[in-house]
C-alpha cells in the first residue's frame, strides 16, 4: 500500500466514530440509524486491517480483538430495550415512554427505548463486521496483501 493510505487508514477511526454518534443522535428525531453507524465504524476498522495487516492493526486497536464481546453485548442491549415493553404489559418494541409522558433529557437529547435499541444495534453490527474483517485479514499472510507484487 502507499504511505498515504497507511497514514489515512490509521486516522479514519475517530471521524468515523464521530459520524456514527451524530447518526445515532440524529436518529431520534427521524428514523434510527444504529445499523448505518455500525457499518461506518466497521468500515474504518476494516480499512485499518486491510492496509496495516492483522498483526499491526491488532497492536494499534486492542478492542478489535474483543469484537465478539462487543457484538454479544450489543445483542443483549438491543434485546433488552426491544422487549422492555413486555415488562410493562405492552407488545415487544413498544416505544417508551409513550407520547405525552415525561421524558428524561440530556440537553436536547431525549432518552427513550429507541436510543437504547439503536446503541445495541450499533454495537452488534460494528462488532460482528469487525470480527468478520479481522478473521478474513488473518487468512492473508503479512506482506501478501497486494496481489501481483513480489516480496
Amino acid at each position: 500500500m502507499s504511505p498515504v493510505i497507511d497514514v489515512v487508514a490509521t486516522r479514519l477511526l475517530a471521524p468515523a466514530v464521530m459520524l456514527a454518534a451524530a447518526l445515532i443522535v440524529k436518529g431520534y428525531t427521524d428514523v434510527g440509524e444504529g445499523f448505518s453507524a455500525g457499518v461506518i465504524v466497521a468500515l474504518a476498522v476494516g480499512i485499518r486491517y486491510v492496509t496495516l495487516g492483522r498483526a499491526r492493526a491488532d497492536m494499534t486497536l486492542g478492542i478489535a480483538r474483543r469484537a465478539h464481546v462487543v457484538a454479544a453485548a450489543g445483542l443483549l442491549i438491543a434485546l433488552a430495550f426491544g422487549f422492555a415493553g413486555v415488562v410493562f404489559g405492552e407488545p415487544p418494541f413498544t416505544h417508551l415512554p409513550r407520547p405525552g409522558e415525561p421524558v428524561v433529557r440530556i440537553g436536547t437529547l431525549e432518552l427513550t427505548t429507541a436510543i437504547g435499541f439503536d446503541v445495541g444495534l450499533f454495537l452488534l453490527v460494528s462488532g460482528s463486521l469487525v470480527v468478520l474483517v479481522r478473521n478474513l485479514t488473518g487468512l492473508i499472510a503479512d506482506g501478501e496483501s497486494e496481489p501481483g507484487r513480489e516480496g
